[in-house]
């Protein structure tokens, strides 16, 4: 089978390594970045923790998969008529059967200034402007921000504002900055944080995040950003680091296609039993309309069906219907510490943490070789300071 992936995240990852693992089948994958992003790893990364837990090059994944092609482009076009794919780059690519595991991207819901004047975690451009400017405040100015704003109570949210303050602490004790008070701010809209999880984990979890010296507002609205403020519900926030991790929304390729794709109210794509949008045209992970959809879990699942389906199809037997699969939501709340929860099971603390950590390996094996997860495992555990930082070194500050 000739099979081509738009997407180099866990949908697409995934994808290209079962097919792979049948030496006759050619795979192309075109993805606009070079390296894989292993998302629940990003606020640790963001905080001071390796860039290695987050970031592994493409070419390292598939570096013993000879069957498997990999191009960096972004594709802007699809016509399922003709079967080709068109790239930025100008080139033209014809598929046999298409899968599509491209993402989301980050909406601010057209409030005025938070684009601007807003920091992300969602990438690498992201966390780098971010740690720039903690360390031109610390290391270079010897101060720190009045406030320290997380907006978005969601799970990137709560995982954030836990590991921030310990990351701000461990800079201030590096670059000499004494007699610091470290003020985080975790804003939600809903009544309140993780409002997908059960109300006892988001009562457990409140009270982990306050005795951290998290400042919980939840029923808050933000109206706007300046560079110097954040207004929410009417009240100014005195910040110039506020980072955003409240909305996504689907990929806009997709609302681009109306003729191949049809989406469903909240803008993912309707797919049929089989995760196919069109004859030849598969859409898996956050970008299809499934039930969990955006969790790692999901896409891994959601690839895993359809590479099952086109081996069966090329062998003549019937599909499988999809089946959505309840995933495990494991979420770090500080150091050593996590809420785990599935159906009725909750587990809070230690050995929530050691979950997670477990958690982390068995998802690096599923998209990394074993050398590779291993590595990237206990990278979690490694400090860098001068990782997306100006090279700077704590100096003695004259009396």
């Amino acid at each position: 089978m000739q099979i081509t992936i738009v997407g180099g995240g866990f949908g697409g990852v995934r994808a290209a390594i079962e097919l792979a693992k049948d030496p006759s089948n050619q795979i192309t994958i075109i993805t606009d970045k070079p390296d894989f992003q292993y998302y629940p790893t990003l606020y640790s990364s963001a905080t001071g923790h390796s860039h290695l837990e987050s970031w592994v090059s493409l070419g390292e994944i598939f570096a013993d998969k000879q069957n498997v092609h990999v191009y960096i482009d972004t594709i802007y076009h699809i016509d399922a008529h003709k079967k080709t794919l068109r790239g930025a780059s100008g080139i033209a690519y014809y598929y046999e059967t298409v899968i599509f595991a491209i993402g989301v991207v980050t909406t601010y819901f057209d409030i005025p200034g938070l684009e601007t004047y807003t920091y992300g975690i969602k990438s690498e451009e992201e966390i780098r402007k971010l740690k720039q400017r903690l360390f031109v405040d610390i290391a270079e100015k010897h101060t720190l921000d009045k406030n320290y704003v997380v907006v978005g109570a969601g799970p990137t949210g709560i995982e954030l504002s836990a590991a921030l303050g310990t990351y701000v602490n461990r800079l201030c004790k590096y670059y000499g900055v004494k007699n610091h008070k470290v003020r985080i701010h975790l804003i939600e809209a809903a009544p309140r944080i993780l409002p997908r999880s059960s109300q006892l984990t988001s009562k457990v979890v409140s009270r982990r995040l306050k005795r951290l010296g998290v400042i919980i507002e939840t029923n808050k609205r933000v109206e706007r950003a300046n560079a110097h403020e954040l207004i929410v519900s009417g009240r100014p926030i005195e910040s110039h680091t506020v980072i955003w991790t409240s909305g996504v929304t689907n990929h806009p390729f997709f609302a681009a296609h109306p003729n191949v794709f049809k989406l469903a109210p909240n803008g993912r794509v309707l797919v049929d039993d089989y995760l196919r949008a069109h004859n030849h045209v598969y859409v898996i992970g956050d970008n299809a309309a499934t039930p969990y959809t955006g969790l790692a879990q999901t896409a891994i699942h959601n690839a895993d069906l359809v590479v099952d389906n086109l081996t069966r199809l090329s062998k003549g037997r019937p599909p499988k219907k999809y089946k959505a699969m309840l995933p495990v939501s494991a979420i770090p709340v500080g150091h050593n510490w996590a809420v785990v929860e599935w159906r009725w099971v909750r587990i809070y603390g230690w050995t929530g943490g050691l979950i997670r950590r477990v958690a982390d390996l068995v998802g690096y094996s599923e998209v990394f070789p074993i050398g590779t997860s291993l590595g990237a495992w206990r990278a979690a555990k490694v400090y860098e300071h001068d990782y997306f930082t100006p090279t700077i070194k704590p100096q003695k500050r004259s009396k």
